[in-house]
């Protein structure tokens, strides 16, 4: 199994639970906005801790409330895609990619440009970029960070139709040919349904 979740926490006034074990490929938490699809991404990365349950993936316990374990966020090494790009604003594209590169990881950055055809933008500003290209720019630079799994949190949700198609080809070939475990949240049945291997409703 790439990912075995049993967690809760209480947020407010709202409890966030959720409870699924899934195989290797994509996996989506679908649901409509507000339900805690975010949150519980959230606690598979170690950014916010479940008041109880269990964390595994790829058969690595990160977090087990009955035994104490919760590695720290930095230890999880997961590639963390957000829904807006997050890339800094004061470097060009190629020291975006760098930022945060670790060891030698699923692919080089030689692989990771020419992978999702970056080659061109490397001299570019974040602020001149489509959205497209920023967010392929955002999953080249979590794939250098040698990650273990990605993390995708509605990466599709602020682009137009043809940008979200061309983002929707790039995690449709990372699902294929990269081999990462992937956990991505959307509101969007149709994506989910083209993209997952197991959908999970919350």
């Amino acid at each position: 199994m790439s990912f075995e979740v049993k967690v809760s926490r209480r947020l407010g006034k709202a409890m966030v639970a959720c409870n699924f074990l899934a195989p290797n490929g994509l996996t989506a938490l679908f649901g409509p906005s507000g339900a805690g699809k975010s949150s519980v991404l959230n606690m598979v990365s170690g950014l916010l801790r479940p008041d109880h349950g269990r964390i595994v993936v790829g058969g690595q316990v990160l977090f087990d409330s009955a035994a104490g374990i919760d590695i720290p966020v930095q230890q999880r090494h997961s590639g963390y895609v957000f829904q807006d790009a997050r890339l800094f604003p004061h470097m060009r594209v190629r020291a975006n990619l760098a930022y945060g590169a670790r060891g030698d990881g699923p692919m080089s950055q030689a692989d990771v440009i020419d992978f999702l055809g970056l080659a061109h933008l490397l001299d570019r500003w974040p602020r001149s970029l489509s959205g497209g290209e920023a967010q392929r720019v955002a999953i080249g630079r979590a794939l250098l960070s040698n990650p273990r799994f990605l993390l995708m949190d509605e990466p599709l949700a602020s682009l137009d139709r043809a940008r979200r198609e061309e983002i929707m080809r790039t995690i449709e070939r990372l699902r294929d040919e990269v081999g990462l475990p992937i956990l991505y949240v959307s509101h969007d049945r149709a994506e989910v349904e083209r993209l997952a291997g197991a959908i999970v409703e919350i």
